[in-house]
């Protein structure tokens, strides 16, 4: 049966395919970050990176009554949600100046599992122990394609372990906000960049040539461009839901990983990529059969 336009079936599926193109985003992002910090420091990739947001928010933000962005019914969520979003690319971008990207990864696609365990808890969502099973069993494919290196327990694994967590944390929160707008959401997370990106280029900062300050512009572009999809994804479906097609950055990042950098999947790769795609698409399975969607968590008129 297909989903009637604007009913909750509708809207949860609409939110499953947002997040799977923001997934691919970010996985673009990524790759691209990773680039780009060797040659310039995490502050001044953070900063340009930043400004780069606000050419994508621009628009957004004309066409919003003056001084909606100021007016917020959770100030301190949003505050902590752009706390936690800047230090996660902060986190991500200092871990992969000495990690390959492969083995940091393996640590921010923990972050899912953490959103569903907490999704579970804080946003009282329901996960019957058949999706438990399966979001365990995707951790497994996790594991086996992305088994971090000898140097998995340096500074830049710590980066990479408190990063994701960041970054999982503030999905929780993008749930609790779903009453504020996406851009006044990405707006704050951006300011946040501003301000840690200029602390951290003090003393690290090396002017670019106008193609690699278009690279970092363009890294900006790519990376708001996901944030804003994830961020409306998450108002549309459950977060339990959504959480496992964060895997899907994984089959990107081996994409990516080749087409930039030359590194060629092992087998263990292709291995761990079939048991987490089928894991989430079982997840996804069990969500339709439960078909029981509380209201609450299918806002009505989304803007």
């Amino acid at each position: 049966m297909i989903p009637r336009p604007g009913g909750a079936e509708g809207l949860i599926v609409l939110g499953i395919l947002l997040m799977l193109f923001g997934d691919f985003m970010f996985a673009l992002n990524d790759a691209l970050g990773k680039w780009l910090v060797a040659s310039f420091s995490v502050g001044q990739v953070v900063l340009i990176r930043s400004i780069g947001f606000f050419l994508v928010l621009a628009p957004m933000l004309l066409s919003q009554q003056k001084g909606t962005v100021f007016r917020i019914a959770r100030p301190g969520l949003v505050f902590l949600r752009a706390v936690l979003t800047t230090v996660d690319t902060a986190c991500f971008y200092a871990a992969v100046v000495h990690l390959p990207l492969a083995d940091v990864m393996s640590f921010y696609m923990a972050a899912p599992i953490y959103v569903a365990a907490l999704s579970h808890f804080f946003l009282r969502e329901q996960v019957g122990w058949r999706r438990w099973m399966a979001i365990g069993i995707g951790f497994c494919g996790v594991l086996i394609m992305l088994k971090p290196s000898s140097s998995a327990f340096s500074l830049s694994a710590a980066y990479a372990i408190v990063g994701s967590l960041a970054f999982a944390i503030s999905l929780i929160l993008s749930r609790f906000l779903r009453g504020t707008s996406d851009a006044t959401l990405v707006t704050w997370q951006t300011i946040g960049g501003v301000v840690l990106g200029a602390i951290l280029t003090i003393g690290a900062w090396r002017t670019p040539s106008v193609a690699e300050l278009l690279e970092l512009l363009l890294l900006g572009i790519v990376s708001c461009s996901a944030h804003l999809l994830i961020t409306r994804s998450l108002k549309l479906a459950p977060a339990s839901t959504l959480a496992p097609l964060q895997y899907t950055m994984l089959i990107w990042g081996a994409l990516l990983g080749y087409l930039v950098f030359g590194d060629i999947p092992e087998s263990r790769i292709w291995i761990g990529s079939a048991i987490v795609v089928l894991a989430g698409l079982f997840i996804f399975h069990r969500q339709k059969v439960v078909a029981d969607v509380p209201p609450e968590n299918v806002p009505k008129g989304v803007s």
